[in-house]
């Protein structure tokens, strides 16, 4: 029998589309075996497992302007855009409470992408309880290069995993999961270009250089990926939920009724697709 799982692609704020679908799956009961998220998609899928709906559009509606959740002067002061101690300890544990007990419980397997900083290449960690090692490596996979400085975990660097696999199909395939329904944030037929960014790749890189050779290929992977996920559609191999145009938000909008209107744009996009999605796990 075929194992279905969820595939949460990142896109920093345009994942606010990606919770919008998410809440609309909880509310309605629609479940899955696995789910993999990469960067966003970690970080705002993790909510899935711990059953906790609404809480990734609250907390960012309400904390997005702190500057101690996204700013220059927290890039600046510790060397992370988004500012770890309060992303990752300070929300979840005091103001925004992460539902670890739930997390640990719900029967669903949770796996985050990141890219090994210093090999170049994707890595994939299993969380298992919600706890400290599991936020650790959803942060890693959304340690944007250039603003987040390396993650250390057990002696190695992580950074951001939609570097190295930013729609990880093949992956959860891999581990036997082929019922796959795939959430993107960009509207058909995108197409990544190539950076414009090299010589700035080679010097803010310049200590990770295998970082810097994947950013420089990282539009050919992704739009390999986009690629083989259209064929797969057509063929009706994998279930596609994307946005039905450009989401037009900044990849660090605090606005937060730019937050909410892309939410919304989810919350009607999975309404629509919910026949689609039970029909197609049946």
């Amino acid at each position: 029998m075929d194992k279905t799982a969820l595939i949460l692609e990142g896109g920093a704020m345009r994942g606010m589309f990606t919770c919008g679908v998410l809440d609309v799956f909880m509310e309605n009961g629609v479940t899955f075996e696995a789910a993999c998220g990469v960067s966003a998609g970690a970080t705002f899928g993790c909510n899935l497992k711990s059953r906790q709906i609404g809480r990734a559009i609250r907390y960012n509606k309400e904390y997005a302007r702190d500057p101690r959740y996204c700013s220059i002067r927290s890039l600046i002061k510790t060397g992370d855009l988004y500012g770890a101690e309060f992303c990752y300890r300070v929300l979840p544990e005091e103001l925004d409470i992460f539902d670890r007990e739930t997390f640990a419980a719900d029967p669903m397997k949770f796996y985050v992408v990141a890219t090994d900083a210093d090999t170049g290449r994707p890595a994939y960690h299993l969380c298992t309880d919600g706890g400290e090692e599991d936020l650790t490596w959803i942060r890693a996979s959304a340690s944007m290069p250039m603003v987040s400085k390396p993650v250390k975990i057990n002696g190695c660097r992580y950074l951001d995993g939609g570097i190295t696999d930013s729609v990880p199909f093949a992956y959860m395939e891999s581990i036997g999961y082929t019922k796959n329904v795939i959430i993107l944030t960009r509207p058909k037929g995108y197409r990544k270009k190539k950076g414009h960014f090299s010589k700035m790749f080679k010097v803010l890189l310049r200590d990770l250089p295998a970082m810097e050779r994947a950013m420089m290929k990282r539009h050919e992977m992704y739009n390999s990926q986009m690629k083989e996920i259209e064929r797969r559609e057509k063929k009706g191999q994998v279930l596609v939920i994307r946005p039905p145009e450009d989401l037009g938000i900044k990849r660090t909008e605090s606005d937060p009724k730019e937050l909410e209107r892309v939410y919304e744009i989810g919350r009607k996009t999975g309404e629509e697709m919910l026949g689609s999605v039970t029909a197609f796990l049946k």
